[in-house]
């Protein structure tokens, strides 16, 4: 997808932020939750914009020398066209140039589109956390990037 910038989220881009989280998620995080995200010394926390709008986000927390994602939204309008897999890439090289050497995440067992783009990324499925998600009761698979490096990520 051309014409897509990354920028760091600002309590701006917290509207759009909220309609793609709702639309995305059966328990969409808060606004509350968004806003202390800004700014947090160990989070990372970007939106991709095209055309001046709001496209996508992705977060992450850094703990030490790990990158743990914590959330990747792309609005429905653009999905398929490659903004999630820029997302992952943008928000993986900006933990790496924090120091992070490594990733993981948890995704549903019934999104295979999602496993399909991370196993693309390099990560691998790791075991599960059974009963992960609180509406549904749905496993997680627990997925690890183990080098950061991305040196064999495709662009």
């Amino acid at each position: 997808m051309n014409g897509v910038r990354f920028s760091p989220i600002e309590e701006r881009h917290l509207d759009s932020v909220l309609s793609i989280e709702k639309a995305s998620n059966e328990i969409p995080w808060s606004r509350r939750a968004f806003e202390l995200e800004i700014g947090h010394a160990q989070g990372e926390f970007i939106v991709a914009s095209r055309k001046g709008q709001v496209a996508g986000y992705a977060g992450a927390w850094i703990d030490a020398d790990e990158c743990h994602i914590t959330t990747i939204a792309v609005d429905q309008d653009v999905r398929r066209q490659g903004l999630g897999r820029q997302l992952m890439i943008e928000i993986l090289v900006r933990s790496r140039d924090r120091g992070a050497f490594c990733s993981t995440l948890e995704v549903r067992r019934s999104n295979t589109a999602a496993i399909a783009l991370y196993e693309a990324l390099g990560y691998v499925n790791c075991g599960m956390r059974k009963r992960y998600y609180p509406n549904d009761g749905e496993d997680a698979v627990i997925m690890w990037l183990h080098d950061l490096s991305m040196r064999d990520a495709p662009a």
